[in-house]
């Protein structure tokens, strides 16, 4: 496919065929294929495209006509959970990935990313540790970071990508702007996603999947939990191939090759051993065929 190689982000999820519904892990195309999503939207979709009780809050909200932004009390609900996630904290509500931005701007002198990505296995920055004013990703099922705790932290959870928790340290919360104001409806379905995860048994928040394991003791691809993260793909033109190359497999990878490959919690034995196969060996580049 000519001009791959320079593609990312939008551009590569151009290449995917229109999707048309999303069940589970899996994504159905519009030309009749089943993909199985290793994006998960960054995480946001990490306990699948229809978790429990997600559809009903919205039914629910939606009947009282809540589609406008204004105060409710889903915001105080919303905030509590996010204290059972991460006690002794404080937290803010901003609109998206701009909305994040524009309140680390306005708090002044905070650093304002790319935010270390831990199932990446970033090193710190240049100088050593963590700069005191250093935001850093949280991601489910990492266990907790080590070291001394970082003041900013901005968790990827399964949340509608429109609403982006900030969680800081109570030293810094006087510098940032009060939380932004959502619908009600969406506040009720981030409620909902983060109550699947704090509800989610101990013995679910572990993957085993010793087919993929395996594979993996002579892959490029790094496992940390669930994520994978093959650091050799990392930049230029390395990454848009495969991309590709699992996109006609059957398989979703992340659109940047700075975002971690999500490994589904639902995988038939079939999907398991297929993507074991793609993921296995110590090849740099896919095979010759990937980009056509």
């Amino acid at each position: 496919m000519e001009g791959i190689r320079e593609l990312t982000g939008d551009g590569l999820l151009r290449l995917a065929p229109p999707i048309r519904r999303a069940r589970d892990f899996h994504l159905y195309t519009q030309d009749g294929r089943r993909l199985v999503d290793l994006w998960q939207d960054d995480g946001r979709a990490v306990l699948g495209h229809t978790p429990a009780g997600v559809l009903r809050e919205l039914k629910n909200t939606a009947n009282r006509g809540l589609f406008t932004s204004l105060p409710s009390p889903w915001e105080g609900r919303l905030i509590k959970a996010l204290g059972s996630l991460f006690p002794s904290r404080a937290f803010r509500l901003y609109a998206g990935a701009s909305g994040l931005q524009e309140a680390l701007a306005a708090a002044g002198g905070l650093y304002s990313g790319p935010f270390p990505d831990p199932a990446l296995q970033s090193p710190p920055p240049p100088g050593g540790a963590l700069d005191e004013n250093q935001a850093v990703i949280w991601r489910p099922f990492l266990g907790p970071l080590k070291g001394r705790p970082p003041p900013l932290l901005v968790p990827r959870l399964p949340m509608p990508p429109q609403v982006q928790a900030l969680v800081l340290d109570p030293s810094l919360e006087a510098r940032f702007p009060p939380s932004a104001l959502f619908p009600p409806v969406l506040l009720a379905a981030a409620l909902r996603g983060l109550c699947n995860l704090l509800a989610l048994p101990l013995e679910q928040r572990t993957l085993p999947f010793p087919r993929i394991n395996r594979a993996l003791s002579q892959s490029i691809w790094r496992r940390r939990s669930v994520y994978l993260y093959a650091p050799a793909l990392s930049g230029g033109g390395a990454y848009a191939p495969w991309w590709n190359y699992f996109l006609q497999a059957g398989f979703l990878l992340p659109p940047h090759p700075q975002q971690p490959l999500i490994i589904p919690r639902i995988l038939s034995a079939g999907e398991e051993a297929k993507l074991a196969a793609l993921l296995g060996g110590g090849m740099e580049t896919p095979p010759a065929d990937a980009a056509e």
